[in-house]
């Protein structure tokens, strides 16, 4: 007769991260949290350039001013170059982050991706409809339906560090994943729905030159010198094709390997990663932002985001879109799969971190100048919209975030605990017949140090009573 089987564990949703995915998201994130801060001083940046009177003018000035190669098609606006140009190596290392998520990380797993995946698209199909419904009960334009969409993760990493909240880190890697997911996503938004022209020779240009790029990577070809003037070609193809540029930065980062080979301690993709995350956090993003973020703020346009249909849309969108979307899509996960919430955290914890999602900056700012290109004035309330949204959703975070903060910080000292000192926290080595030996010895060491200080303490507080009653401070048979 056949045992029955045991029963499977349940699946521990937002549980702890395995000891490699920790460091790997906390490296990540500390380079995405200094880019973060970076962000909001380049869109503080641009916001008092471009509203002061005396600035003004240079402000335009600067982000209109062309230079490139016209025979190439690319005399380009500073702007222009800032949103089409530096802008594809942010999309190169997001390409990177994504392949390295579904053949090492989470997304590699497909009962584990469950979880991200579904809430990323809730968080994107949800502010979408709050859009669309917004503007056709307002009987605005539904051109810019994805602009609420998109989560910014450095932005939202440079909140966290503002306010100081030691989020757990398994609710960072769920951020962080969302987000890789969102980009994907955006991506093929922005591929497939911004399109609206086709070279077809330049497209195909630009296919060659990715198949050259991919050959010389699948033969182990090394050099910087090689990969990055075929990565100019490669960009500059894309760029004449019709399809936005920064397609061709993800596509190259795709093509990268992410998996380790025998004798290598790291793959080619997290050593290029790591070489390129610094310049597309420290560099290409806050230009970005320098050049997108410039918006005139005025009683007016402010008074518009609240009436009109389209901002209105936006704002909505980011803040309540957001925060539901991705509750929803995490609680129905766990609700409909053998899943069960991690028993350190609680559903609320789930809502603070969707709020803090809300928070769309790079993306949703691109999105923005390409859903309403050449109308100057929609675009810029667009943007407009786009910086109250994330401005409220942060709030709305930080609000919930610090009602938990006492919670979320013994669990990070938790996490972090290393009494053993070898260089792992011990949490990981909970299971690990050596950890406890180690502990037993320094426990022993710990012990025989206070009883030798308590020996002599002892002793020295015997002496001390042997010498009072005949010491040399008595006079005459009397106490001194």
């Amino acid at each position: 007769m056949t045992a029955p089987r045991p029963p499977h564990p349940a699946r521990k949703a937002l549980g702890r991260l395995s000891l490699p995915e920790r460091t790997f998201v906390a490296d990540a994130l500390r380079t995405e949290t200094v880019g973060g801060v970076l962000l909001l001083l380049a869109a503080v940046t641009a916001l008092i350039w471009a509203n002061v009177p005396a600035l003004r003018h240079s402000y335009e000035a600067v982000s209109h001013f062309s230079f490139g190669p016209g025979a190439l098609g690319l005399d380009l606006s500073v702007a222009h170059w800032a949103a089409d140009g530096v802008l594809a190596i942010f999309f190169f290392v997001a390409g990177i982050e994504l392949k390295r998520e579904l053949v090492a990380g989470d997304l590699r797993d497909p009962k584990a991706a469950v979880l991200p995946v579904v809430a990323a698209l809730c968080g994107m199909a949800v502010p979408a409809l709050v859009y669309t419904v917004t503007n056709l009960a307002g009987h605005g334009s539904t051109q810019g339906w994805a602009v609420p969409t998109a989560t910014d993760i450095a932005f939202a990493l440079a909140v966290l560090a503002v306010i100081g909240t030691s989020l757990p880190s398994a609710l960072r890697a769920f951020l962080l994943t969302l987000a890789v997911v969102d980009d994907l996503f955006a991506i093929l938004i922005i591929a497939v729905f911004f399109t609206d022209r086709l070279n077809f020779a330049a497209l195909g240009g630009a296919f060659l030159g990715l198949a050259v790029f991919w050959l010389l990577l699948r033969k182990g070809v090394r050099g910087w010198y090689v990969y990055l003037p075929l990565a100019i070609v490669n960009w500059a193809l894309m760029y004449n094709s019709g399809v936005h540029a920064t397609i061709a930065g993800v596509a190259m980062g795709l093509m990268l390997r992410c998996t380790t080979r025998e004798g290598e301690k790291h793959s080619p993709g997290e050593r290029v990663e790591h070489l390129v995350r610094p310049l597309s956090a420290g560099f290409a993003v806050p230009l970005f932002a320098l050049f997108s973020a410039g918006v005139v703020v005025s009683g007016r346009a402010l008074g518009d985001l609240f009436t009109r249909p389209e901002t209105l849309g936006v704002v909505l969108g980011l803040v309540l879109g957001k925060a539901l979307g991705i509750f929803g899509g995490t609680w129905l996960t766990v609700r409909f799969t053998r899943a069960s919430l991690s028993e350190d955290l609680a559903w609320p914890d789930v809502f603070a971190v969707a709020s803090l999602a809300g928070i769309g900056f790079t993306v949703s700012l691109l999105i923005g100048e390409l859903a309403y290109d050449g109308d100057a004035l929609l675009t810029d309330e667009t943007k407009a919209a786009v910086l109250t949204g994330s401005l409220i959703a942060a709030v709305c975070a930080t609000v919930l975030l610090k009602i938990r903060n006492a919670k979320y910080r013994k669990l990070c000292e938790a996490e972090d605990r290393d009494d053993d000192l070898d260089g792992v926290p011990d949490v990981y080595e909970e299971d690990d017949p050596a950890y406890h030996l180690r502990m037993a010895r320094i426990l022993e060491r710990r012990a025989a140090e206070h009883r030798r200080i308590a020996a002599e303490r002892t002793a020295a507080a015997d002496d001390g009573r042997a010498e009072v009653p005949g010491g040399a401070g008595d006079e005459g048979g009397r106490p001194a």
